[in-house]
C-alpha cells in the first residue's frame, strides 16, 4: 500500500510535510515533479500530458493499492491519471486546480501562457517579488519564504512549457471524468484567488467525489489547514478500505 502526494506550481515535494506529519502512515512517498527541485530528464517536454506519462509511470512501479493525493498541477495530473487508469488507484483526493471547461485562467497563467510576455515575467519574478505574491495568496510565511529558494531557470522554463500546453485543459480533459470510479475527495479553499470553490464543487459532482470546501481558506489548504486535511484524508481512507 502506498500514499502518494503530487504537489504543483511553484511548490516542491516539501509543500506536503505539514500534512504528512499529521498521519499515522509509514508507506508515504512525496514524488517531485520534473524540473522542480530536481533535475529534468533530457528531452523532457514539461507539457501537462508529459507530466501526465512522467506519473502514470511512477505509479505503475509502486506498490499497490495507491492513495492518490494532489494539489494545484498536482491534482490535476491526479484526476487525469484516475480519468485514464482507473485501475492505478485505491483513492484519490485532490483540489486546486479545475478541469472545468467553465473555467477561465487566472491572469498570472494568461501571461505565462503568451510567448514573450512570459519571459519577461519570469525574468521579473525575483525571490522576494515571488515571496511577496505567495504570502499575498496565502502562503504562510515562513513556507513562503523557503518555497522561493526552490525556483530556479529549470523551474521557470518547466512552467512556462506546461501553462502553454494547458491553454484548453478543461475542454480536453473534462469528458473523461466520468470514467473515474475510485472513492475521491475534493478539497478546495473557500477563497481561493485562481479557482472559485464552485468549481471544486462540480468536479466532485462529476466524478461522484466527496467535496469539502475550507472557510476562509486560500488555494494553499494542506499548509493552511493541515490538520482538517489530515483528517479528511484519513476518512477518505478508511471508506476505502472497507
Amino acid at each position: 500500500m502506498t500514499a502518494v502526494f503530487v504537489h504543483g506550481v511553484p511548490d516542491t515535494a516539501r509543500v506536503w510535510d505539514a500534512v504528512i506529519s499529521r498521519l499515522d502512515r509509514r508507506d508515504v512517498v512525496r514524488l517531485s515533479l520534473p524540473g522542480f527541485a530536481c533535475p529534468a530528464p533530457e528531452g523532457f517536454s514539461a507539457t501537462k500530458e508529459a507530466y501526465v506519462d512522467w506519473l502514470l509511470d511512477r505509479l505503475t512501479a509502486l506498490p499497490r493499492p495507491i492513495d492518490l493525493i494532489g494539489h494545484d498541477w498536482g491534482a490535476g495530473f491526479v484526476v487525469r491519471a484516475v480519468s485514464l487508469r482507473r485501475e492505478l488507484a485505491r483513492s484519490w483526493a485532490a483540489g486546486g486546480a479545475p478541469v472545468d471547461s467553465e473555467y477561465e485562467w487566472h491572469e498570472a497563467a494568461r501571461l505565462w501562457q503568451t510567448p514573450e510576455v512570459g519571459e519577461r515575467v519570469m525574468e521579473a519574478m525575483t525571490p522576494e517579488a515571488l515571496r511577496r505574491a505567495l504570502v499575498t495568496a496565502g502562503v504562510p510565511e515562513a513556507d513562503a519564504a523557503e518555497s522561493v529558494k526552490h525556483v530556479d531557470a529549470t523551474m521557470k522554463r518547466c512552467i512556462l512549457a506546461l501553462y502553454r500546453s494547458a491553454v484548453n485543459t478543461g475542454s480536453e480533459w473534462e469528458p473523461d471524468l466520468g470514467r473515474v470510479t475510485a472513492p475521491g475527495l475534493v478539497l478546495w479553499g473557500e477563497r481561493d484567488p485562481y479557482a472559485a470553490a464552485r468549481f471544486g464543487a462540480r468536479l466532485a459532482e462529476r466524478t461522484g467525489a466527496r467535496s469539502v470546501s475550507f472557510p476562509g481558506c486560500s488555494h494553499w489548504w494542506q499548509l493552511e489547514r493541515p490538520d482538517e486535511v489530515a483528517g479528511e484524508l484519513r476518512r477518505l481512507w478508511t471508506a476505502a478500505a472497507s
